[in-house]
């Protein structure tokens, strides 16, 4: 069932983002261009599986082939050039993030003591981003919006999937040694808006 509801939720994420992206205003419309919300679909994608091996393969087909379908969307709503459906940089990214949230949605899901520290992977790339955008340079309010919406959903995050508030709180504080980290990964990357 994953190899085929993979590629269909990939073609929805991207070409649903493209669209909200255009369509929904700011700053909810922000979270269309937000990396953190990709990979967290591709976490959920996965901790909603039951065999890793198929959340795994799940998340990075859901990830690689939201990029084109992301690319083409913006081709036929207004007019980009085709050329921009394959991007090789992009569809890296989604193979190691999809490998990375992957892997956490799939560990999340156990219950021993791994279950915390996957579920404060996805809670730390939102926070990483969120940080990201109020070190700009050019920082403005719009900014402080979205790192404070991103920040918000990852404190949302574990109270929709963690069974208890004692792993809820655990993996929020977590999450913030872990979302250093990231924010180190993303500047490194040039992930700088």
């Amino acid at each position: 069932m994953t190899i085929l509801l993979a590629p269909v939720a990939g073609v929805l994420l991207g070409s649903l983002d493209f669209l909200w992206i255009k369509y929904v205003p700011f700053p909810l419309g922000g979270l269309g261009n937000s990396s953190a919300v990709w990979a967290v679909a591709a976490f959920l994608f996965a901790y909603r599986r039951r065999s890793v091996a198929g959340s795994l393969a799940g998340s990075i087909v859901l990830l690689v082939v939201a990029v084109p379908s992301y690319y083409l969307t913006a081709t036929l709503v207004q007019g980009d050039d085709l050329a921009n459906v394959w991007s090789p940089v992009w569809t890296a990214f989604a193979v190691i993030a999809g490998l990375v949230f992957g892997a956490a949605g799939a560990v999340a899901r156990r219950t021993d003591r791994w279950q915390v520290a996957a579920l404060a992977v996805p809670v730390a790339v939102l926070f990483a981003e969120a940080a990201l955008h109020l070190a700009r340079p050019s920082s403005d309010a719009g900014d402080a919006q979205h790192a404070a919406l991103v920040t918000a959903l990852g404190v949302l995050l574990p109270l929709a999937v963690a069974a208890s508030g004692k792993r809820r709180a655990a993996a929020i504080g977590l999450a913030v040694p872990i979302a250093a980290a990231g924010y180190g990964l993303f500047r490194l990357a040039g992930f700088m808006w």
